[in-house]
């Protein structure tokens, strides 16, 4: 499917007043406050159109619209901090961009132009980077989203998209170390299904299990495979690494795995560090035995909205299963620190992740 976009310039049309003086940036709530401009483009006759910044709103939509019925729809997740200069830093954008296209492909959806993508972003962060916050822990999420639009009550790919970029001031996402259940009956994706995209149904067939989970004690599950339920894929939200006997090991990159940025970001950290690395299939068994003979030092889950997030207990089977403290975890806790410095411009970015704005 064609994206051709016909300008690399999109207009800019400010909100009349400012809602910033109104939020509380010190201890802002993930996902419930949205900054003043949002980044809006329409895909119509083969081509993008339309692409402008706008005052963040409501949409006029058609109850007939496409992607409530069939749930053509995917998103993409970054985050924006400021560093000491008070530029505003965005994490590793090019690699949303990409995989968003990636998801698009498989989504039968059009792909999004760099031109509106990063671009859009960069002239939204500039405009609206009074709503990045600067408190330790705390950043400006950035939402991508795209979304089919046909008013059309027929079973076919649509033909007409909308995608947006809003963002949202977020605080810290888990404020401890999480409790997690091994889910063995319930599945978030098969092989040769949409689990590697970042696309809406995945998380909706998700909720009911997690909520079950949450009822239970659990802040997320642990997917298995979804034929066997013998392998771990990830951890609700996160991608999950375990280090056992000081290598670290998670579960390869599938076609039911979701392609992690952080935790590409993760891996590459530990092979320059030196650390053995494994991208693998990694059993229950091997973990529970792991847990139970004491060569499991650490596990986390890693991911955009948390960045690390330790795990302090794993259950399986009814049986719950505590592991180290979290001071003990050498690796986890040096790849945090890393990461939020390199986030915030505290260090040299070797690798050029950053976007300066």
């Amino acid at each position: 499917m064609t994206t051709e976009f016909a300008s690399a310039t999109l207009p800019i049309h400010p909100v009349a007043k400012s809602r910033l003086a109104e939020v509380d940036l010190q201890n802002p709530v993930f996902g419930r406050t949205f900054a003043d401009h949002m980044v809006s483009a329409d895909f119509v006759d083969g081509r993008w159109t339309n692409a402008q910044i706008m005052p963040y709103g409501n949409l006029s939509l058609s109850p007939a619209l496409s992607v409530i019925h069939y749930g053509q729809g995917i998103f993409e997740g970054l985050k924006a901090y400021k560093n000491d200069k008070g530029e505003v830093l965005v994490f590793r954008p090019e690699e949303n961009w990409k995989r968003m296209n990636r998801s698009a492909l498989r989504m039968c959806m059009p792909e999004v132009p760099e031109e509106i993508f990063l671009d859009g972003l960069r002239e939204l962060m500039n405009l609206d980077r009074g709503w990045v916050p600067t408190r330790e822990g705390c950043s400006l999420y950035l939402r991508p989203v795209l979304f089919a639009t046909d008013a059309f009550i027929g079973l076919r790919p649509s033909e007409t998209f909308k995608f947006l970029i809003i963002t949202s001031p977020a605080g810290v996402y888990y404020a401890e170390p999480v409790k997690v259940k091994i889910e063995t009956h319930y599945t978030r994706a098969v092989e040769g299904g949409t689990g590697a995209a970042k696309c809406a149904g995945n998380y909706a067939a998700a909720m009911y299990p997690t909520k079950l989970a949450g009822s239970q004690g659990y802040h997320q599950v642990i997917w298995t495979d979804g034929k066997q339920h013998q392998y771990i894929e990830e951890a609700g939200s996160m991608n999950i690494m375990f280090v056992i006997n000081g290598k670290l090991v998670t579960p390869a990159e599938t076609d039911s795995v979701l392609p992690g940025i952080t935790r590409r970001s993760v891996l590459a950290l530990a092979r320059e560090w030196g650390i053995p690395v494994e991208e693998r299939k990694v059993s229950v068994n091997e973990i529970i035995e792991a847990i139970q003979n004491g060569s499991l030092e650490e596990a986390f889950g890693c991911g955009t909205a948390a960045t690390i997030a330790h795990i302090r207990t794993i259950a399986y089977q009814g049986v719950d299963y505590e592991l180290p403290g979290v001071e003990n975890r050498r690796f986890a806790n040096r790849v945090y620190n890393e990461l939020e410095d390199i986030k915030r411009g505290r260090t040299a970015d070797r690798h050029g992740w950053v976007m300066t704005i």
